[in-house]
């Protein structure tokens, strides 16, 4: 009798949806593999969807598509199968009219689930179709108020893992009527899952969110959300009230956000995590972002700066005053970047001062001070109250207004290196901005030294990277010579990423800084004193041999460090 990939090999072939070069393709790819299913590697190849793929094979096999994401089910009907065996076999029950039970599956041709489920019910099995998605989150929702769940979620980590360690603070603190069993060793071991996973898949953000019948949990991989995991319903107030325990805030307030953080040691390595609690329709989403200070570069060099990049940042951070900005949008790295600069300048003969809101890490001997506009402490007041300090080096989180530019600037002008943030789309785009916020031309000139904006790119996975060639078109369409950028480095070096459980089957595997770095010369100080457009400063600096964002992202196309489709997706704006 066939089974499910030799069925579906018949159906591609006779339907001619997909080339034979392309199926031979998968089946090496799945053999290569040697696991999941061929359905799997079809639609991850992008050869085809998923929903396609299963249409399809209803109509060879004349069996209905029924899609689940709106369906409910009788819960008299869900007694019938219990959740191991659902899970087990991929299976939902739909239906059930007299002695005939209806389930909904991905493979039809697996016998011994019909055995299984036709022995236990003593009911005759007929199958509808759906994606395997749509099942798995069938089955999250149908059966998420099993008792036993978050039980066995507990006990698949307990044999295997060590308790993480929760760092208190010196300052006491005292909850009132907490959940009681946010304290029972199942909740505190979910919690500490969700924790390790992320930690383990370098997870950028937690993303814990309440739905109707479920708490989805996600994780920002490599700046994309990938679900890890669901908690039934039953236990959402439990596993909250834990996290809001650990983040020393008030679990009796539900109405408006939160914020806090807390630290925890494992594998000798402590990390912060800075909490986020934002009331929902179905209770509150919290998003914990982690705080890795061995993520924090000690020198340039490690950041994966091109030379002439590096050679331009480590040229300014030697001036004893003077502004250095970091552009972007949130979520670019400016931060990491602007704390690698701060790491390679402590040194014991400086005094280093941050205003921040709120203050991303934690670094030791430096002095950190946390914006809080409640009590009247905005960036603003406190850089004023910064400057008596006598610092040799501040860094301001980010100039959001005219009042704290200009502050700033005159700061970088009576004897301290200042560096900071903006939310511009380039590096040229920075000096008009600050004009627009009304500080003048000439303080602009005579304080800032370098400008770079920033993004980051996803690197090709080291662990299945392969060749492959990019058609000239591609490059012709950019406006990019092949002779000149790319050709440099040879053609042989592109590459991508083919997917392995290294990378999660997405080919990347960590990030990467695209930038473009701007330094002011006499004749961009010129430029900014006749107040000169951000593009005509920008159509200089390129002319003078500054490399744009694109040129800095096809040079790490060129040398194999990331691939065309993240160049075009990162700098999209630079066209």
């Amino acid at each position: 009798m066939k089974n499910l990939s030799e069925c579906i090999i018949e159906i591609l072939k006779s339907s001619k949806r997909v080339s034979e070069a392309d199926i031979q393709n998968a089946l090496m790819l799945y053999a290569k593999e040697g696991g999941g299913s061929l359905r799997d590697v079809l639609v991850r190849m992008g050869l085809i969807t998923e929903k396609e793929l299963m249409s399809l094979l209803g109509l060879e096999l004349e069996i209905p598509f029924l899609s689940l994401s709106k369906m409910k089910v009788d819960g008299e009907l869900l007694k019938m199968i219990p959740e191991k065996m659902a899970k087990r076999h991929q299976i939902v029950p739909v239906s059930k009219i007299g002695g005939k039970l209806t389930l909904a599956t991905a493979d039809p041709f697996n016998i011994i689930a019909t055995d299984d489920i036709a022995l236990l019910t003593k009911c005759k099995v007929e199958y509808v179709l759906s994606t395997a998605k749509e099942i798995q989150e069938a089955l999250d929702r149908l059966y998420a108020g099993e008792t036993e769940s978050i039980h066995s979620i507990a006990r698949a980590v307990e044999e295997t893992q060590e308790d993480i360690e929760f760092v208190k603070s010196e300052e006491e603190f005292e909850i009132s009527r907490p959940d009681a069993r946010s304290s029972e060793a199942p909740i505190v071991k979910i919690v500490d899952l969700v924790l390790r996973e992320a930690l383990k898949k370098r997870a950028s953000d937690i993303h814990v969110e309440p739905f109707e019948n479920i708490v989805r949990v996600r994780y920002r991989i490599d700046g994309n959300l990938e679900e890890a995991l669901t908690i039934p319903k039953k236990n959402q107030n439990a596993v909250l009230t834990r996290i809001k325990i650990m983040s020393r805030l008030d679990i009796t307030e539900n109405r408006v956000p939160q914020d806090g953080r807390f630290k925890i040691r494992i594998d000798d390595n402590e990390i912060d995590f800075r909490i986020s609690v934002l009331p929902v329709y179905f209770g509150n989403k919290i998003v914990m972002r982690l705080l890795n200070n061995s993520n924090l570069s000690v020198g340039l060099d490690t950041l994966g700066f091109m030379p002439k990049t590096s050679a331009a940042f480590k040229e300014a951070i030697t001036r004893p005053f003077g502004m250095i900005l970091i552009t972007g949008p949130t979520g670019s790295g400016k931060s990491t970047t602007l704390y690698s600069i701060l790491s390679q300048l402590n040194t014991p003969d400086k005094n280093i001062i941050t205003i921040e809101d709120p203050i991303e890490y934690q670094v030791r001997g430096i002095t950190q001070i946390h914006v809080r506009a409640d009590i009247g402490l905005t960036f603003a007041n406190g850089l004023r109250a910064v400057l008596r300090q006598s610092p040799d080096i501040v860094m301001v989180g980010e100039i959001r207004d005219g009042e704290t530019a200009d502050i700033a600037v005159k700061a970088s002008l009576t004897g301290q290196l200042v560096l900071s943030t903006l939310h511009t789309n380039d590096a040229a785009g920075a000096i008009t901005r600050l004009m627009d916020m009304g500080v003048e031309p000439f303080l602009i000139a005579s304080s800032v030294i370098l400008v770079a904006a920033q993004r980051l790119c996803r690197k090709v996975c080291p662990y299945c990277r392969e060749k492959t060639d990019i058609p000239k078109e591609v490059f012709e369409r950019m406006g990019v010579s092949i002779g000149g950028i790319v050709e440099a480095a040879g053609a042989k070096n592109f590459l991508k990423g083919r997917g392995c459980a290294k990378c999660n089957q997405t080919g990347y595997l960590g990030r990467v800084a695209i930038l473009e770095a701007l330094t002011l010369d006499d004749a961009i100080r010129d430029m900014v004193m006749r107040r000169a457009s951000s593009h005509e400063i920008k159509d200089y600096a390129a002319k003078k041999g500054m490399d744009t964002l694109r040129e800095d992202a096809l040079k790490k196309l060129s040398t194999g460090v990331t691939t065309m489709e993240e160049v075009l997706r990162v700098t999209s704006e630079d066209e």
